[in-house]
């Protein structure tokens, strides 16, 4: 058996986190062969929360669970890790608008940085899922110096599952029949599900769905997905949040084989995107290391989606230039 890797997870007495533990422990992730050890994060308040998580993780006897850790110490918690999952954020209240929330997460992201430069293994992978998580991992990028920044990426692989679970959908098919549909920009309501390489049990999506219904119906549906959910079960999207972060976690350890996938990472300049934004490209990857998929023909109406993304996190940045 492998030795085990380190893996931390901040808000883990939360839904998400809740959701998120139990595919680690499982061997979902990081494969059946890997066992982990577990290094939970939570404030202080949450702290008697997280004792009962663990208590749970203890029943569920996972064999490839070595040790637990919880904490209230971000030193503690991201002590030599391997892979870390930025679930906890400040919530959004009925009082706050987006920039009063970036304002308020920065604070925390700046010293989840500092900890994860100071603390993990230099090689980490950090994946931010707490939102607005393309901003939160400008700023916890940011205040990691001393890391490179292709150990920051920001989670927009729940909206790219939404994407392929409505072309599945209107097609009938499984949604294992749909390949390579990719997000753009932020995980946000401007983000913009790209079909231009996605096939539906291998036929191209372009030749099945009519562009009316994709740059319509379809286009509002994923943007719109996480606020119907509410809407309809009275609390935000938590075991669909936990299992993209599986998802993208995964391919980002295991490699996608050749297939594309979505990841917000900082742009180098890929298609126009100014360099640093954490923006949402197409990827692929492979021994560990993400690549863009940088040969792409874009249409007049992708780019006028790109590029109001590029307004949205321009304005997130110089919300926090700050921080940064």
């Amino acid at each position: 058996m492998l030795p085990p890797i380190r893996v931390a997870v901040t808000g883990a007495a939360g839904n998400i986190g809740y959701a998120l533990l139990w595919r680690i422990a499982s061997g979902s992730c990081f494969g059946p062969d890997q066992p982990v050890i577990l290094q939970l994060l939570e404030i202080p308040p949450g702290m008697p929360r997280l004792e009962g998580v663990v208590m749970e993780l203890h029943d569920s006897a996972f064999p490839l669970v070595h040790d637990i850790v919880a904490t209230s110490d971000p030193n503690v918690a991201f002590k030599d890790a391997d892979a870390c999952f930025l679930v906890g954020s400040r919530p959004r209240t009925a009082d706050m608008d987006r920039a009063d929330l970036i304002r308020a997460n920065g604070p925390i992201f700046t010293g989840t940085g500092k900890a994860i430069n100071d603390h993990a293994k230099k090689d980490v992978r950090v994946l931010v899922v707490g939102n607005p998580c393309n901003t939160n991992a400008l700023i916890a990028c940011a205040s990691a110096p001393d890391l490179d920044d292709s150990c920051f990426s920001a989670m927009t692989r729940l909206d790219q599952n939404r994407a392929a679970g409505q072309l599945a959908l209107r097609k009938g098919v499984p949604v294992a029949k749909v390949q390579d549909v990719f997000i753009w920009g932020n995980h946000a309501d401007t983000m913009y599900p790209d079909i231009s390489r996605a096939t539906v049990d291998g036929t191209p999506a372009t030749e099945i769905y009519d562009s009316s219904w994709i740059r319509g119906e379809f286009l509002k549906t994923v943007a719109t997905r996480g606020k119907a959910i509410i809407n309809a079960r009275g609390a935000s999207s938590a075991a669909s949040a936990a299992s993209a972060a599986v998802d993208h976690m995964q391919d980002w350890w295991m490699g996608t084989d050749g297939r594309i996938v979505s990841m917000a990472i900082p742009s180098k300049g890929w298609y126009g995107v100014p360099e640093g934004l954490m923006f949402s490209f197409p990827v692929v990857v492979e021994g560990g290391k993400i690549h863009v998929v940088d040969d792409l023909e874009v249409d007049d109406f992708a780019r006028q989606k790109i590029q109001q993304n590029v307004d949205a996190l321009s304005a997130e940045r110089d919300a926090v230039k700050d921080l940064l």
